[in-house]
């Protein structure tokens, strides 16, 4: 059996950050970007809970899917299994470095959100009541904070 790419990465050294996980190509022959969104330090920090992801995922795909220069180009935004980050899907070629503004920007959203989570209603979400918006907003900012706005090569190449 074939051993999946993501599974080779050093978890061990992997640093909170933004790397590309993997290309694909459609049958179209469109090119489609997978990145990984890695708010905490795997094995060594605490992973995030579901439900800030939960929260996190909702606001993130509001605001991605709602930008105006990027929206055409975004497929997919959701939370990791193991709760250290999200997956970001994207149309196109790009490197981290293409998209560390919009991630600025939808992490700024996020940590500043107030009111109503969209989308987090019993008719619109299959678990609802599954959300942690405070702890959603306190890792957008951390990570914000911590990594977006100082973003070194490191946190956008993954560990050999």
């Amino acid at each position: 059996m074939k051993k999946i790419a993501s599974f080779t990465i050093d978890h061990l050294r992997l640093l909170r950050g933004v790397y590309v996980s993997r290309r694909d190509v459609t049958p179209s022959g469109d090119i489609i970007t997978t990145f990984d969104i890695r708010l905490t330090e795997p094995n060594r920090q605490p992973a995030l809970s579901p439900e800030a992801l939960h929260a996190m995922e909702h606001l993130a795909a509001t605001y991605l899917r709602n930008n105006p220069e990027w929206k055409d180009k975004i497929v997919y935004w959701g939370p990791m299994g193991c709760c250290t980050g999200n997956y970001l899907l994207m149309q196109g070629k790009l490197t981290p470095s293409d998209i560390i503004p919009l991630l600025k920007d939808t992490f700024s959203f996020i940590a500043d959100f107030a009111g109503e989570i969209p989308g987090a209603t019993p008719k619109d979400c299959g678990n609802y009541s599954f959300n942690d918006l405070p702890a959603a907003k306190k890792a957008a900012s951390v990570f914000l904070n911590e990594v977006l706005l100082n973003i070194r090569p490191e946190n956008m190449t993954y560990p050999d």
